[in-house]
């Protein structure tokens, strides 16, 4: 019996009994669609880490307060770090392209009868150029303004529309924390990084923040939660680390352990990802479990399809099949099997990849090498698992069979 006619056979069989044949596709159908699913969902996640850390600028350092040993411990390390630490970066470090410290504090904007509580943002013009930040309307406000520690705001998009409802906000006054701030500027959307929503900021200059809302709490200056650093070109960003270091150090009078922690935007990158790929690898493995039970359960029901079978296997080797064509067309209904379960699968994770790009945040993540391998790995486990009740129904004897139908 030639191979086109063992295919047709195994269709006709498993046409013949399509609820059977259904049961036996679902374990693969559903281990194709979670491994697609999980990894196209991972390689997603992968995507929008990266753009996250990309949203933050481009060459960026970050100097932090506390040692890294500090940063790993559950509760917050002393601040440390001062305005005029981001000073002497920007002036002592050649490689450094431009320097913005951050004060943060979180406060209740007034504007007549609204009322909402949002993050003030206290830093310097050089922000800017430092985090990709752009200004939609007005202005933002400059140095001079830093110096004289002048009481004007820039309103994040979102901010400006809930406050003032679509009118123009250029020239009014808000009050924070009982200070008048004119509104000289409003940004330009930039939407959220890591649950920062950017768009309901306030920046303000970083001393009037300091000086009049939050107040000096450090006896060396005045104290930022935070520096970011952009260095020239990527090339100059471990050069640009080592002195910034060492500067700090210095500043410091730092003898023992560090007071501070400088983190590579490269470094937070490789971090994220080993976090989301370590993540999908072990959902991948999850999934991957349920091809393994789909190959078991398309296993068992062509034992027991063979145990049913008995007669029909019976009458074809009386009339001449061969053991080889019998254990062909079994294998081929194990593999038809899988293949079609795993297809069908896959329509199903590639379907859900899509769905949940539309309702989060994360890209749709099509791999064609997940694809494929699932695929693989289905009609490999069809085969494997369809040798046995092959052999199996193989071996009967045709007078044996006869008799025991």
């Amino acid at each position: 019996m030639d191979i086109i006619e063992s295919f047709h056979m195994a269709f006709t069989t498993l046409k013949a009994n399509k609820m059977r044949s259904t049961l036996t596709m679902l374990g693969i159908i559903i281990g194709n669609a979670s491994v697609i699913a999980t990894l196209g969902v991972g390689e997603g996640a992968r995507r929008f880490v990266e753009s996250q850390v990309n949203s933050l600028g481009t060459n960026l350092l970050f100097v932090v307060s506390g040692s890294p040993k500090a940063q790993r411990r559950p509760v917050f390390p002393p601040q440390t770090l001062v305005l005029e630490d981001a000073r002497a970066i920007a002036e002592q470090v050649p490689s450094v392209k431009a320097v913005a410290p951050q004060l943060n504090a979180t406060e209740r904007v007034n504007y007549r009868s609204k009322n909402i509580s949002t993050l003030l943002y206290g830093t310097t013009p050089e922000v800017l150029v430092v985090r990709n930040f752009d200004v939609g309307s007005g202005r933002f406000f400059s140095d001079l303004d830093v110096k004289k520690n002048t009481a004007v705001v820039a309103l994040g998009s979102d901010l400006a529309d809930l406050l003032f409802e679509g009118k123009n906000p250029i020239g009014e006054q808000i009050r924070i924390k009982g200070v008048s701030f004119l509104v000289i500027g409003v940004m330009k959307p930039k939407g959220s990084t890591f649950g920062v929503n950017f768009d309901r900021l306030a920046f303000i200059p970083v001393t009037t923040l300091a000086n009049r809302i939050v107040g000096q709490t450090s006896p060396y200056g005045l104290q930022v939660n935070f520096i970011s650093v952009s260095v020239e070109n990527l090339n100059n960003m471990e050069a640009a680390q080592f002195q910034i270091e060492n500067l700090l150090r210095l500043r410091h009078k730092i003898t023992d352990e560090d007071d501070f922690t400088v983190r590579n935007q490269q470094d937070l990158q490789q971090i994220m990802g080993s976090i989301t790929g370590a993540l999908t690898a072990l959902l991948a493995a999850i999934a991957g479990i349920s091809l393994l039970v789909g190959g078991i359960g398309i296993m068992n029901i062509m034992l027991v399809s063979v145990t049913e079978r008995t007669k029909e296997i019976g009458l074809r080797k009386a009339i001449g099949a061969s053991q080889n064509d019998i254990l062909l067309q079994f294998t081929i209904e194990a593999v038809i099997l899988s293949v079609l379960g795993g297809a069908i699968g896959t329509g199903i994770g590639v379907g859900g990849i899509f769905l949940i790009a539309q309702l989060t945040e994360f890209e749709a993540g099509i791999s064609i090498v997940a694809i494929a391998l699932a695929t693989g790995v289905s009609g490999a486990t069809g085969f494997i698992f369809g040798v046995l009740p092959a052999k199996q129904a193989a071996k009967l004897d045709p007078i044996v069979a006869l008799r025991g139908a």
